[in-house]
């Protein structure tokens, strides 16, 4: 039997992340209401890790009554975004269980299938808005960059 190392532990456990950081937060009461239709499953960045890039991973479990979602109006980035929506339906992987729609520079896409979106670096993108919700959705993002920041294009003017 090969030896092993147990989770977080030996030489390289620590780029291992298996609980949420709790250093995780953003301001304005974002975490409390973020609660309504999330639920932070892991999150990693250089603060955490140091030398990793930013990745978020959520569970979306509720389709609340709100015209976008607060605190995702759109922004841009100057570094290159992914951001994920996977269904939870294990006899069919495209089924993403509800209806979920999202702002990508200017033009709301209604997405029903699960999906990875490209955001290149500078594309605005949301306002972003759960308007159905048959079964959890998995919602990931992934930065390149080592921490997560955006600049809202209401401060632009634009």
């Amino acid at each position: 039997m090969a030896d092993y190392v147990m989770n977080t532990e030996g030489e390289y456990g620590g780029q291992i992340v298996q609980e949420l950081a709790s250093q995780f937060t953003q301001p304005g009461g974002f975490n409390e209401v973020y609660k309504q239709w999330g639920n932070r499953v892991l999150y990693i960045d250089s603060g955490v890790v140091p030398g990793s890039f930013q990745m978020n991973t959520s569970w979306y479990i509720n389709a609340p009554d709100f015209d976008p979602l607060p605190y995702h109006d759109e922004h841009v980035h100057d570094f290159d975004e992914l951001v994920g929506f996977l269904g939870s339906n294990p006899e069919d992987k495209t089924d993403l269980g509800g209806i979920i729609e999202i702002g990508i520079n200017g033009e709301i896409h209604r997405l029903t299938k699960s999906s990875i979106i490209f955001m290149p670096a500078g594309m605005k993108h949301l306002p972003l808005r759960i308007v159905e919700l048959e079964r959890p959705i998995l919602h990931f993002s992934v930065s390149m960059n080592p921490t997560y920041y955006y600049k809202s294009t209401a401060e632009e003017g634009n």
